[in-house]
């Protein structure tokens, strides 16, 4: 049987930067199939990356973006 889900609270600074449109993304960048689907990459996406192994990056779709991240202060 399948494990259920569970929500955590993230306890860590993330790392990320903007997507420039028109940028050549790295196989390094992974993107998900539905971000793929919706268009992504593409302006106001974010790319996240691993504070610990840079080489480990990811697209973050705007929406997630902006409905789950806020500048650290």
């Amino acid at each position: 049987m399948a494990e259920q889900f569970q929500e955590y609270r993230r306890s860590q600074i993330a790392e990320l930067r903007p997507y420039v449109p028109g940028e050549e993304l790295s196989d390094r960048v992974s993107i998900s199939a539905p971000d793929r689907e919706a268009g992504s990459p593409k302006a106001g996406d974010m790319i996240a990356r691993n504070p610990v192994n840079h080489d480990d990056q990811w697209l973050v779709a705007k929406a997630y973006f902006e409905a789950n991240f806020e500048p650290a202060e």
